[in-house]
């Protein structure tokens, strides 16, 4: 019989998925205590998506994708407004009336992460899976008040913003006419030392601010990053705050020019805006000045670490690493769910139709992309881990001169994974909607959401082939470094490792890992030699060689951001094999067996340029191959357990195809019936149009 199964059980779950958990070899709940940080964090984070979700206040009456885009913002903001509210008084019943948001203690660069990722993790998806406008003020607009602000600043302009005190911010940098190259930026301030203020003006239409999220309607107030001018000398980029919005009535400021730049493939409820100044002025005291100064008579005071005026953009590329990660596992966890539900195209002609994620080329779709997201999160939590010891370093005296070194590794590595994860996660996402078939381009699916937001992620902050280049650039440098052997930084020490490859039949994780590193150092080499060559030749100026030379640092950059993410999950393997964390068995195998199936994945992606520079024989790929087909048949029995585990609720996946209980046709057809076209039988315009047409009475 070639019946397609959709019995629904007792408990209200399709039978098939059902069966899945049932037969599985781990238990979702072990995974998800592990991916929480422990049972104490995951009891922490599902009282509070209850603390949300069970109220009915913020259930969604009509799906988004019904709403007019004026309609998605206007609800957005009212449902962000109440989860501000709400959240604080969560937070004060749980943890301290102090640390609240809007709390007496101000948050440190820690709590600003801990929020971004709510925000940005399950419960802020749950709520806003088209984002929301506040997203930016408790992000990049706190972050940058905490890490560019003087203690003064901090004490008059962060502990307003965080008590949302009259103030509402966001981060103004992009322009109409420029993004990643910002020493482009057209945005003015001249400094008037007669008054001891700074005068902002946008020059030309392309130096409008253009992209803040939160700008349009929302913000009152904004960090501008402006050109610099001290009687006509020109003294970089700098950062100022600035009042764009009455602080009663909401009305632009006399100069200000504001608005909303309308609708985009994805995010629709971020209020993202536009900005333009003219002859606007503001006191002395509102450049943030932690870093660089401007003294009453016009002095300027340089910054002793330049880079730190970036340190707003490396704390979000650091947070956009994980942003990516969890977006591709939603995805991720609704094409496992449907393929597990779905039962299609009978593999033996006789036999009744499978599940399609028994079908082998199912298995390639959507099994490597939910082990890329949980190394992803490995990456990510070293990533911060990362951060968090330089900024600690530069706040200290003792240590400023260590972290200046680390700073440049950590700005590299931030720009090189921020470039690779965001590309390869928009490019799974796109692979699990097609995996899904049909039924994936629906907007009830959700994949439209999830896809908008990881596209938007390969181009802000930072566009990733700019973001590859400054990541070359390092890795030049560091090349030169070796060959003169000096000690390198721990990511990219292999720059100074010689040896050729020596497969081992034994070690397949070490055999890629180290065709990996061969590959990205002679990328790097040849980058370097060519420029070198033609270098002699005089026909080229540097600048003009790096132009020319584009392909060959990118491919440089984009192994180097493979390397990494591969040595870091073998790394955080035998990390998990040698430790006494009480892992069991079975877990501490599924993992093994993702980072070893994400491993070969990247060498099979990457395997042009790894057969370009390394000897590599058919029987050995042949093995790697044959590996790789080994591992998703282990992952298979276990595919819904595991994507369990991540432990969304089905609000966070907004999906007819995913939920939990796996009644995807009853979901489907309940979305179609509340469609609001389906509320009349006969729509209007037959009368309007349609009848007159076919009567030839138009």
């Amino acid at each position: 019989t070639r019946r397609k199964r959709t019995t629904m059980e007792a408990t209200g779950s399709n039978s098939d998925l059902q069966h899945e958990r049932d037969t599985a070899t781990i238990r979702s709940e072990d995974f998800a205590i592990w991916w929480a940080g422990g049972r104490v964090a995951l009891e922490q984070q599902r009282s509070l998506e209850r603390h949300f979700l069970e109220d009915p206040e913020f259930e969604d009456a009509v799906h988004p994708s019904f709403l007019s885009y004026k309609e998605r913002y206007e609800h957005a903001l009212a449902k962000g407004s109440k989860f501000v509210v709400k959240l604080r008084e969560w937070q004060r019943r749980n943890q301290s009336e102090d640390q609240a948001v809007g709390g007496d203690e101000l948050p440190d660069i820690q709590v600003l992460h801990n929020l971004r990722m709510l925000m940005s993790g399950s419960l802020g998806t749950a709520l806003f899976q088209q984002s929301f406008p506040l997203r930016l003020h408790y992000s990049m607009f706190l972050s940058t008040l905490l890490n560019q602000g003087t203690p003064e600043q901090q004490r008059q302009w962060l502990t307003r913003a965080w008590r949302l005190d009259g103030v509402i911010g966001t981060y103004a940098q992009t322009e109409l006419g420029h993004g990643s190259y910002i020493r482009g930026l057209e945005t003015r301030a001249d400094y008037d030392p007669k008054s001891c203020e700074f005068v902002l003006n946008t020059p030309t239409l392309s130096a409008y601010k253009w992209w803040p999220g939160g700008l349009g309607h929302t913000a009152n107030m904004v960090v501008v990053l402006a050109q610099l001018y001290i009687r006509g000398k020109h003294h970089g980029l700098q950062p100022f705050l600035v009042r764009i919005r009455d602080q009663q009535t909401h009305e632009p400021m006399p100069g200000i020019d504001v608005g909303d730049i309308g609708a985009k493939a994805g995010a629709n409820a971020v209020n993202n805006g536009f900005l333009g100044f003219r002859n606007v002025r503001i006191p002395r005291e509102q450049m943030l000045m932690k870093n660089a100064q401007v003294l009453e008579d016009g002095t300027f005071v340089k910054a002793t670490q330049p880079l730190l005026l970036y340190g707003t953009m490396v704390f979000v590329r650091v947070m956009i690493v994980r942003d990516v990660m969890f977006g591709l596992l939603q995805a991720a966890t609704i094409a496992t769910r449907y393929s597990a539900v779905r039962r299609q195209s009978p593999i033996e002609p006789h036999e009744a139709e499978p599940q399609i994620l028994d079908h082998l080329t199912q298995q390639v779709k959507v099994l490597p992309q939910v082990a890329r997201g949980v190394c992803y999160r490995l990456a990510a939590d070293v990533l911060w881990a990362f951060y968090q010891r330089v900024m600690t370093q530069l706040a200290s005296k003792q240590t400023e001169a260590a972290a200046g070194r680390e700073l440049a590794e950590l700005h590299a590595l931030s720009c090189c994974l921020k470039s690779v994860c965001t590309l390869d996660a928009a490019e799974g996402i796109d692979v699990l909607r097609k995996a899904c078939g049909g039924h994936g381009y629906l907007a009830s699916a959700n994949f439209d959401s999830i896809q908008g937001l990881a596209n938007a992620a390969v181009t802000y902050e930072g566009e990733y082939t700019v973001l590859l280049l400054q990541t070359a650039r390092f890795l030049q440098r560091q090349y030169v470094d070796g060959l003169k052997r000096k000690v390198l930084p721990a990511s990219v020490a292999y720059l100074r490792d010689a040896s050729r490859l020596s497969w081992s039949n034994n070690n397949l994780l070490e055999n890629v890992a180290r065709a990996l590193e061969i590959s990205a150092t002679e990328q790097v080499r040849d980058a370097w030699q060519w420029q070198q060559t033609q270098r002699k030749h005089g026909q080229y100026t540097q600048e003009q060689l790096t132009n020319l030379a584009g392909r060959r640092l990118t491919a440089a950059a984009s192994l180097h951001g493979h390397v990494y993410l591969v040595r870091n999950c073998i790394k955080q393997l035998k990390q998990l094999q040698n430790s006494s964390n009480n892992l069991k068995p079975e877990l501490l195998e599924i993992l093994q067996q993702l980072i070893e199936l994400f491993v070969l994945d990247t060498l099979l992606r990457q395997l042009g340029a790894v057969l370009k520079w390394n000897s590599i024989s058919g029987r050995q790929l042949q093995q790697v191959e044959q590996r790789y087909e080994q591992l998703l048949q282990q992952l298979r029995p276990n595919a819904v357990a595991l994507v369990d585990g991540f432990d969304f609720h089905d609000r966070v996946l907004g999906s007819t195809l995913g939920c939990h209980d796996g009644r995807v046709y009853e979901r489907l057809m309940e979305h179609a019936r509340g469609n609001p076209l389906n509320q009349q039988v006969v729509n209007r315009s037959y009368h309007t149009h349609l009848r007159p047409l076919m009567q030839g009475k138009l």
